[in-house]
C-alpha cells in the first residue's frame, strides 16, 4: 500500500497509460480523480475501481477544465498528492509545410500547455500541504527525434525541460516534479485506433500485431506496455523517490541505446579471435 492515504489526479485516464495507472494507484491504496474526454468510458472504467475513485471530463486544453478536475480531488477527499500529466496524442504529422497553425495550436494545446495548466493550479495546493508529486509523461522522442512527427517531438522535450524548471521552483516546497519517458508502449493510440471506436476484441487482435511487429527492434524483446509506465508513476508517486526531482525516467526496453545486439552485423557481434598487445620485456 505504498500510496495509503494519497490522493492523485490523473488526465488521460480513461484508457492505455492512464487507466493501467489509475488501477495500480487504487490497489496500492490511492483515492484516484479519472479524467478523460471519453465520458462513457470513463465513467465506466472509474466504476469498476470502486470508491476510491471518480471520473470527472476533462479537455486539458481547457484550463477551466484542468482547473475543475484538481479542484474534484480537493473537493472529494480534501487533498491533493499525486498528478500526473498523463493526457496526449500524436497530434498533426507530416512534413513541416503540409502543418496548418490550427494543427500547431492543437498539437502543442494538448501536449504541452496541458502540462503547464496541470502544474499551475496543482502547485498552489501541494505548497500548501508542504509535498507533493507531480509527474508528466513526456517521450523518448523528446531525446531522440521520430521521424514525421516533429510537433510531437518538440512538445514532448519541451515537457522534460518544464519539468526541470518546475522542479527547481517546486523544491523549496517539498514539491516533486518528474517526467516519464516511454518507448513504444501498446495501447490503442499505438494500434491507430481510438479505444472507444473499437470493440475489446479487435482492439486486443490489432495490439498484437503490432507487438509481434515491434518486438524485435527492442533490445528487450518485447514492446512496452501500459503497467510498465505505470509501475514507474508509481515509483515516481510513492515516497520511494522521495529524494528524486527534476528527471526524466526512461522506460523504453533499451530502444534509444540503439539496434539490438542480435541484429549487428556479424562483423562486430563475432569479430573472431581476441589479439592483445603484449609490451616488450
Amino acid at each position: 500500500m505504498k500510496l495509503a492515504g494519497k490522493v492523485a489526479v490523473i488526465t488521460g485516464a480513461a484508457s492505455g497509460i492512464g487507466a493501467a495507472t489509475a488501477r495500480l494507484f487504487v490497489a496500492e491504496g490511492a483515492k484516484v480523480v479519472v479524467g478523460d474526454i471519453q465520458d462513457e468510458v470513463g465513467e465506466r472504467f472509474a466504476a469498476s475501481l470502486g470508491d476510491n475513485a471518480i471520473y470527472r471530463h476533462c479537455n486539458v486544453a481547457r484550463e477551466d477544465q484542468v482547473a475543475a478536475l484538481i479542484a474534484a480531488a480537493t473537493d472529494t477527499w480534501g487533498r491533493l498528492d499525486v498528478l500526473y500529466n498523463n493526457a496526449g496524442f500524436v497530434g498533426a504529422q507530416g512534413p513541416f509545410a503540409q502543418i496548418t497553425v490550427d494543427d500547431y495550436d492543437l498539437t502543442m494545446d494538448v501536449l504541452l500547455k496541458s502540462v503547464f495548466l496541470g502544474i499551475k493550479h496543482a502547485s498552489p495546493i501541494m505548497k500548501a500541504q508542504g509535498s507533493g508529486s507531480i509527474i508528466s509523461t513526456a517521450s523518448i522522442c523528446g531525446l531522440v527525434p521520430d521521424v514525421g512527427t516533429h510537433l510531437y517531438n518538440a512538445a514532448k522535450a519541451a515537457v522534460i525541460m518544464m519539468t526541470k524548471s518546475a522542479a527547481l521552483e517546486m523544491a523549496e516546497d517539498n514539491i516533486r516534479v518528474n517526467a516519464i519517458c516511454p518507448g513504444f508502449i501498446a495501447t490503442q493510440l499505438a494500434a491507430g485506433r481510438e479505444l472507444s471506436a473499437i470493440d475489446d476484441a479487435e482492439n486486443a487482435e490489432r495490439l498484437d500485431k503490432v507487438r509481434e511487429r515491434m518486438a524485435d527492434s527492442q533490445p528487450l524483446r518485447r514492446m512496452g506496455d501500459p503497467d510498465d509506465i505505470a509501475r514507474m508513476a508509481l515509483f515516481l508517486a510513492s515516497e520511494d523517490s522521495e529524494w528524486i526531482t527534476g528527471t526524466a525516467q526512461v522506460v523504453d526496453g533499451g530502444l534509444t541505446l540503439g539496434k539490438p545486439w542480435r541484429r549487428q552485423p556479424k562483423s562486430v557481434t563475432s569479430p573472431g579471435p581476441i589479439r592483445m598487445y603484449k609490451p616488450a620485456d
